[in-house]
C-alpha cells in the first residue's frame, strides 16, 4: 500500500505501538556505555574526564548528525522508515564493536560518536512519523514517543543490574545492541497516517527558520532550557546515588543505586504520557511551565539530601524523574504545530540539534561542579535552564501564534 492511499485512522494505534516499541529498543543504545561508568571506574580506573566523554560522545555524534540532517533537510527528503532502519543497524553495529577495544581507547569514543550520529535518524524521525497520525492528539502521540525514548534510556541501567550478580558488564552492550536490531523489525510494521508533503527546494537557510520565526524561536528557547537540565541529570544521577548511598552506609549501595536510577529515568515515561494527555486539553505552555518549575526545584533540593535518608532521596528522584521529562514532548509538539507542514522534520531536527549541543556543556560541567562545590550543590546550576525555559514559554503564551497550539488552548 502506498503512503498516499492511507486512510487517516487506518491502523493508527497498531503503527504507533510498533513505533514506540522500535524507539524503546533503538534508544537503549544512548546510555548503554554511560550506565557502565561505575563498573568501568572500578575495573579500569576510568577518570572523570573520560567518564564524561563516554556520556557526551553520543550527544556529540547526535549534534553532528542532526546538524547535517537539518542543513540538508534529509528528514523531509527520504522515506522515514528507510532512514530509521539504516540508522538503527549502524548504531547497533557501532555499539557492539566497543567490545573489541579497551574502554579507555579513543576508538570507543569514536564508536559512541557514530552511535550518536545514527540516533539523529531515529529520534526526530520517530516524532515525524508519529505526527502523521495526529488528530487533536499530537501531544499524546509525541508524548508516547518521548516516553519510549525515556524507557529506552533507562533500560541499560536495568541491564546493568544483571551484571552485579552473575554477568559481566559487557552484557549491557550486547543487550542494547540486540534491542536495536529488534527495532529494525518493529519499524517495518509502522505505516504513515498521511502522505508526507514534498520537501521544499533545497535551500540551506531553511534550517534556520526555527531561529528567525519568533514563535518557533520561543518554543526552542523553552526546549533549550529543558535540555540544560535533562541529560546532565540522566548522565550523573546514578553516580550521585552510589556516592550518597555509600555515605549513608546503605547495604548493597550499588545495586540500590542502579535500581533507583532505573526508576528515576524510567518513571519519566509516565510523566511524558500524562503530560501529553493533559496538554492536549489544557494547553502546551501551561504544562511545560509547571513541569519546568517542579524539575528546577528538584535540582535545587536533591543535593541537600546527599548522604541522608535513601527513602527521602528516592521520593525526590521520582518526582524529578517525572517532571524533568513531562515537558519534553510538548516542546516538540509546539514545533510540529507552529512549523510549515513541509518543514516539520527539519524543524524538529534543528531543535534537537541545538538542544543536545547545550546538553553537552552541562554533562561535562557536572564533574567540575562536584570537584569545586561537592555533590550537595553540583546539581544546583541545572535549575537555571528550566527557570529560563519557563520565561520563554510564558512569552510564547502571549504571542498571537499561540492560538495554533493544542487547538487554541495554548
Amino acid at each position: 500500500m502506498k503512503v498516499s492511499e492511507y486512510k487517516p485512522s487506518q491502523g493508527k494505534w497498531k503503527s504507533i505501538t510498533f513505533l514506540a516499541l522500535a524507539e524503546v529498543c533503538a534508544l537503549s543504545l544512548w546510555f548503554s556505555a554511560t550506565a557502565l561508568i561505575p563498573a568501568l571506574k572500578a575495573e579500569f580506573n576510568l577518570g572523570d574526564f573520560h567518564a564524561s566523554l563516554l556520556s557526551s560522545s553520543v550527544a556529540i555524534g547526535f549534534v553532528i548528525g542532526t546538524l547535517v540532517s537539518a542543513l540538508l533537510s534529509l528528514a523531509d527528503r527520504y522515506p522515514p522508515r528507510l532512514i530509521f532502519t539504516i540508522c538503527a543497524l549502524t548504531a547497533a553495529l557501532a555499539n557492539a564493536a566497543i567490545l573489541l577495544f579497551s574502554p579507555l581507547s579513543a576508538t570507543v569514543i569514536f564508536l559512541r560518536i557514530i552511535t550518536g550520529i545514527s540516533m539523529a535518524g531515529i529520534y526526530p524521525i520517530g516524532m515525524k512519523m508519529a505526527a502523521t497520525w495526529a488528530k487533536q492528539d499530537t501531544g499524546l502521540l509525541v508524548g508516547l514517543l518521548v516516553g519510549a525514548l525515556t524507557l529506552g534510556s533507562a533500560s541499560p541501567h536495568l541491564l546493568n543490574i544483571l551484571e552485579i550478580d552473575w554477568l559481566d558488564w559487557r552484557i549491557t552492550l550486547v543487550g542494547s545492541s540486540c534491542l536495536a536490531l529488534i527495532s529494525m523489525l518493529f519499524i517495518q510494521f509502522v505505516k504513515l497516517g498521511h502522505k508526507i508533503p514534498k520537501a521544499p527546494p533545497f535551500n540551506i537557510s531553511l534550517a534556520f527558520h526555527g531561529w528567525t520565526d519568533k514563535p518557533l524561536r520561543l518554543a526552542n528557547f523553552g526546549y533549550f532550557g529543558h535540555m540544560w537540565e535533562l541529560y546532565a541529570m540522566w548522565a550523573w544521577i546514578g553516580v550521585f546515588l552510589i556516592e550518597s548511598y555509600r555515605l549513608a552506609s546503605l547495604e548493597n549501595a550499588t545495586l540500590s543505586a542502579n535500581l533507583t536510577t532505573f526508576a528515576t529515568i524510567g518513571i519519566g515515561a509516565i510523566g511524558s504520557l500524562f503530560a501529553g494527555l493533559i496538554a492536549d486539553r489544557i494547553g502546551r505552555t501551561t504544562v511545560t511551565m509547571i513541569a519546568m518549575m517542579v524539575s528546577g526545584s528538584c535540582a535545587i533540593i536533591i543535593g541537600t539530601l546527599f548522604g541522608g535518608s535513601p527513602s527521602l532521596i528516592l521520593i525526590v528522584c521520582l518526582i524529578w524523574g517525572i517532571s524533568i521529562v513531562a515537558d519534553s514532548a510538548q516542546f516538540s509538539t509546539c514545533i510540529i504545530e507552529l512549523s510549515p507542514k513541509n518543514m516539520i522534520g527539519t524543524m524538529l531536527t534543528f531543535q534537537t540539534c541545538i538542544g543536545f549541543l547545550i546538553s553537552l556543556l552541562t554533562i561535562h560541567l557536572v564533574p567540575y561542579w562536584v570537584e569545586i562545590i561537592g555533590w550537595k550543590y553540583a546539581f544546583l546550576p541545572l535549575a537555571i535552564g528550566p527557570f529560563l525555559g519557563t520565561l520563554a514559554m510564558w512569552r510564547l503564551r502571549a504571542h498571537p501564534s499561540a492560538r495554533l497550539l493544542a487547538g487554541g488552548r495554548k
